[in-house]
């Protein structure tokens, strides 16, 4: 049996193709009405800062964009968004987690604490403190993630949570320079400031670097 010819040219079907594809990348809400429904969203009530919030939120939402986005908690940053470079680090319950890869739904009665519920320029910090002290930033982007991660490297060690260069793990650790360094290898510093931060944790574990 011959082949039924329906005279469309090759550049026809990469045309309708295209037109299609960019038609069904549209979010829900282009559609006309009685068209595909929007996104769900989930109520999500946390703590951030000492102050209690209730969100409705596309589920898909992360931490990160609910902390920016909806409550405008800035000093937390977006740098790879793929858990890679710390710089999303806010604390959880008193643990640090890359806020990038969590989802906001996910931490319904969490405490959560973002750099800007650590202190005040008014009342800084004394891990704020120390990174001003010993210069421990230079563009200052990564700094709210290091200065929380800082803080909770402090509170591993004093919990004596292990880490990977304990050579005897059922020692205590202790805030010496590699410890430090190698529970902060997470959070990465693109203008090398490593030494400086060392030294600023150094001081507020009050240990020599």
């Amino acid at each position: 049996m011959a082949p039924v010819m329906f005279g469309v040219s090759r550049r026809e079907v990469l045309v309708t193709g295209a037109v299609s594809a960019a038609l069904s990348s549209f979010p829900a809400e282009a559609h006309p009405a009685g068209g595909e429904a929007g996104p769900p969203a989930m109520p999500v009530s946390f703590k951030v800062n000492g102050t209690s919030h209730a969100l409705t939120l596309d589920t898909r939402t992360t931490l990160l964009d609910a902390l920016r986005e909806h409550l405008h908690l800035t000093g937390t940053k977006k740098g790879c968004d793929h858990g890679q470079c710390g710089a999303c680090t806010v604390i959880v319950n008193g643990e640090r987690i890359n806020a990038c890869l969590s989802l906001a739904v996910q931490h319904e009665g969490d405490d959560v604490t973002t750099v800007e519920g650590l202190g005040t320029p008014e009342r800084l910090h004394p891990m704020q403190a120390a990174f001003v002290k010993h210069d421990g930033y230079q563009c200052g982007y990564c700094t709210p993630g290091q200065i929380c991660s800082a803080v909770s490297v402090l509170q591993e060690i004093r919990r004596g949570v292990p880490s990977h260069v304990q050579s005897d793990i059922t020692a205590a650790p202790q805030p010496t320079n590699i410890e430090m360094r190698e529970r902060m290898s997470g959070n990465i510093c693109r203008c090398g400031a490593y030494s400086n931060i060392a030294e600023a944790m150094a001081e507020v574990a009050g240990e020599r670097a």
